[in-house]
């Protein structure tokens, strides 16, 4: 079972927050639970996949990062000083040093399943291009796009699925479609030159066609 239809089968759409997948999940088990439904065989599979859908998306989806609570610094309460006399002088107050703040980060471990996330997808994505799968692949890469949209690793990907399942309609002959998603590949990753090349080719191929 693959991260596309683990979300499938939790009744998701690819790409959705940790929060949903276990407000999902919570939902359906107590729909298909064994002990609701006994000698019910259809509710116990549905129920076993739900729960090894759950698990595996666990494991690859980063669970909300919240601002630390150490953070806020707790005020101190005033200590109460004597009346000085006359022959009391005050000590010299010595300039307060304010310490720096510090910076709030992502904890390690939410970074390190990002990453984790990205790589699995990927070999997703890649199986699902060598078994022509191409709208499952497009549909993953977008997926991977929405969740990390400053990466351009993630941005090449999704520019080459686009490209190969344009190419894919050449060969079956939906032209219009091909162009569609010939461009959207370039508009994707504009920067990606050997991409480029190899696009305007496709586009040159089918403007021979026409």
């Amino acid at each position: 079972m693959d991260v596309v239809d683990c979300y499938r089968v939790l009744g998701l759409r690819s790409g959705a927050s940790f929060s949903d997948i276990k407000a999902s999940y919570r939902k359906l088990a107590q729909q298909y639970h064994p002990d609701i439904n006994p000698n019910d065989n259809k509710a116990k599979e549905k129920f076993i996949a739900l729960t090894e859908a759950y698990k595996f998306l666990l494991q690859v989806v980063a669970p909300p990062v919240t601002p630390a609570s150490s953070s806020q610094v707790p005020t101190k309460t005033p200590v109460p000083t004597t009346p000085k006399t006359k022959t009391q002088q005050a000590p010299p107050q010595q300039p307060s040093k304010q310490e720096p703040q510090q910076k709030q980060s992502q904890p390690p471990n939410v970074l390190e399943i990002e990453k984790r996330l990205k790589w699995k997808t990927y070999e997703q994505l890649q199986r699902f291009i060598r078994e022509r799968r191409f709208p499952q692949a497009i549909a993953l890469a977008e997926a991977l796009a929405e969740r990390l949209p400053e990466d351009p690793e993630v941005k090449q990907w999704q520019a080459i699925s686009y490209q190969v399942w344009g190419r894919a309609l050449i060969d079956d002959k939906q032209w219009l479609k091909a162009r569609i998603y010939l461009k959207k590949a370039l508009k994707t990753d504009p920067n990606n030159k050997s991409l480029f090349d190899e696009v305007q080719r496709d586009i040159r191929k089918l403007e021979q066609i026409f």
